[in-house]
């Protein structure tokens, strides 16, 4: 599984429970639209519906919340899921999609494919065959061939400063018989195959890349394309604007062109789309984002889905005082009253119970419960931290070896939705003896630099999960935590290390039985809640609004974003 800190919706990623139809539907009705058995579709009186025709031609203007750092999209730079939501998900080919069956989402091959990729192991090693389409090509018309992907494969296992390399790391070689037939074997069995090359990274052009600088040539834009829209300009700090692939081999686009415009200021956002301004909003369902819903939009449409791939949670440094201390960690989960948090947050949208996982919904199958046993109870925080040495002191403060129990918690500034939880936060700790202090900054300080260097005692955010496949390996293992020996490359920013827990998650990874791997993914939880090495609050619902302007199969996908299929989006007729 890949996973990013969503760049607000900021987080990277691992979740819990599924939500059920009917808070999908309680959601929708705050929304005032109906309900389906697939959780969530209608509209505010007005038409087109959601499925209507569309004409060919037009444009669009659509609102996105963040602006990513850069489009380096194998770098720790490209933190930012809204990067993947507006530039890498319309323009860079993968070898899965994901997309809903039933109620599920699941990896189907996409069209980059000439079939599903084949897996054989031989003893310890496993082999995955990809055949890739004759018709796949780029956008200055070259072939999309093997030696791209053996490209890409190399470019993740060998270089510095990569994102997440979990999977890549196992490769020993990629074979080349012809053009089209790739042959990769990894050195042991690696369960979540599928998330190679698809996912956050797809496959990028060797052609263009290969032997120059591919982080200077990607950073601030590129002008290839294997996906159905290219990039025709990124205006830093304002908007970014697509334009179709015409040399694209599926769907051509319906629509001539789509613009992004940056819009962070949530208020100002909802007054571009009420005025017209803005034909859909994509908003993090925060206090303000309900308020103006419940007020009404008008003829606006929306969906809502609380089965995401989005997991918020407390961040704690286990390397860092007081965390480094367990029962000091197990006593601050005590501390704090998570339903009430949650209820406060989306009791509006009917989502009122916090997360007891670190998997999200849409991973939920492979999900224990252990944290259900961190409930708020001072009786037991004063248990915990007397029996680890802390007394109160001056201002009821527990204090030990002449230090307090004293931290900071760092998140984005200006989002209401984490300042109120940092408000509630601070409440609830002081009163069981502890002092909290605030100093949130922006996604790109606390992304690209602050969380990745460990530069932190408390955060929060939220994980994104982009393919439903269950890992935790990347957030817990001590193999992840960034540093000269891994090529800076994990997202275990808490510095984790706790004891046991590597096996049962190396064991997700490489366990090819169904059974097996979700024994294990529930052992490995087991253990993070027996360690709290950090502590989940909740999953984040989806939000997505769009004007009767706009028609075409409109959903959200959990893993890919709102605008997965914005090739069949148009003006409606």
């Amino acid at each position: 599984m890949m996973s990013k800190p969503w760049n607000e919706r900021t987080g990277a990623s691992r979740r819990s429970g599924r939500q059920s139809a009917a808070v999908a539907c309680a959601v929708l009705a705050v929304l005032a639209a109906g309900c389906t058995a697939g959780g969530g579709t209608a509209g505010n009186g007005g038409s087109p519906a959601p499925d209507a025709p569309v004409r060919q031609g037009g444009s669009l203007v659509i609102g996105a919340e963040q602006e990513p750092d850069c489009t380096d999209w194998i770098a720790t730079c490209a933190g930012s899921i809204w990067g993947t939501y507006i530039m890498q998900t319309p323009t860079i080919p993968k070898v899965f999609d994901v997309r809903r069956k039933g109620r599920d989402w699941t990896p189907v091959a996409s069209e980059l494919m000439a079939s599903e990729p084949t897996v054989t192991v031989n003893g310890k090693h496993q082999k995955i065959t990809y055949r890739m389409s004759p018709d796949a090509r780029w956008s200055d018309g070259t072939p999309i061939t093997s030696a791209d992907l053996k490209y890409t494969a190399l470019q993740l296992r060998d270089g510095k400063d990569i994102f997440d390399k979990t999977g890549y790391d196992r490769i020993t070689s990629v074979a080349t018989p012809d053009d089209k037939t790739a042959v990769v074997t990894l050195k042991s069995p690696f369960a979540g195959w599928k998330t190679l090359f698809s996912s956050g990274y797809g496959v990028l052009p060797k052609h263009i890349l290969d032997g120059k600088d591919r982080h200077a040539l990607m950073k601030d834009g590129y002008t290839f394309s294997g996906g159905p829209w290219k990039i025709q300009s990124w205006k830093k700090g304002t908007s970014v604007t697509l334009v179709p692939n015409k040399r694209y081999w599926g769907k051509q686009p319906k629509l001539d062109k789509v613009t992004f415009q940056f819009t962070s200021d949530t208020a100002s956002a909802f007054q571009a789309f009420k005025s017209g301004q803005l034909d859909a909003l994509y908003p993090t369902p925060q206090l303000d984002v309900i308020e103006q819903i419940k007020s009404g939009l008008g003829t606006a449409r929306s969906r809502v889905d609380a089965q995401t791939g989005n997991l918020e949670a407390l961040w704690m440094n286990n390397a860092k005082f007081p965390f480094d201390s367990a029962p000091v960690r197990k006593a601050v989960a005590h501390a704090i009253d998570r339903a009430a948090i949650i209820k406060k947050l989306y009791g509006p949208l009917g989502v009122d119970q916090p997360a007891q996982s670190f998997l999200s919904p849409i991973v939920s199958g492979y999900a224990g419960s252990d944290f259900s046993a961190y409930t708020r109870d001072l009786d037991r925080v004063a248990e915990l931290m007397t029996g680890a040495g802390w007394a109160k002191g001056e201002g009821g403060l527990w204090a030990k070896d002449g230090r307090k129990a004293r931290f900071t918690i760092v998140s984005l500034a200006g989002n209401k939705r984490r300042e109120l939880t940092e408000q509630i936060l601070q409440t609830q700790l002081k009163e069981a003896g502890f002092e909290m202090r605030i100093k949130n900054t922006s996604p790109a300080t606390l992304f690209g630099k602050q969380a990745p260097a460990g530069d932190f005692e408390l955060g929060l955010w939220t994980l994104v999960d982009q393919f439903p496949d269950p890992a935790l390996s990347n957030t817990f293992s001590s193999t992840s935590i960034p540093s000269a020996a891994n090529g800076q490359s994990g997202i275990n920013f808490i510095r984790a290390r706790v004891d046991g827990l590597d096996t049962p998650l190396e064991r997700v990874d490489t366990e090819l039985g169904e059974a097996a791997r979700k024994d294990a993914s529930r052992q490995a939880e087991k253990i993070i809640a027996d360690n709290v090495p950090s502590l989940p609050l909740g999953a984040v619902p989806n939000v997505l609004l769009w004007s009767r302007r706009v028609g075409g199969p409109i959903s959200i996908n959990p893993a890919e974003g709102p605008w997965w299929n914005l090739h069949e989006w148009g003006l409606a007729k």
